[in-house]
């Protein structure tokens, strides 16, 4: 089994650090109003097929109860 060096292990997880290519505050900013974007889309969508499936039960209902 390998042995745990503490101070390599540090070192090496400084390494991997400098590597990351960090997003600008610009391009957070960016995806975050897409993501808002985004959800209010899909949330309207589903809205929508909601109430479509409610009126199609919703007919059906009053369809086999006459």
């Amino acid at each position: 089994m390998a042995k745990f060096n503490p101070g390599q292990f540090v070192n090496q997880v400084r390494a991997e650090t400098a590597k990351v290519v960090w997003p600008t505050g610009r391009e957070t900013a960016l995806t975050a109003v897409m993501v808002v974007i985004m959800t209010t889309l899909l949330g309207v969508f589903f809205f929508g097929v909601d109430r479509l499936f409610g009126f199609v039960m919703k007919a059906l209902v009053d369809l086999v109860a006459g």
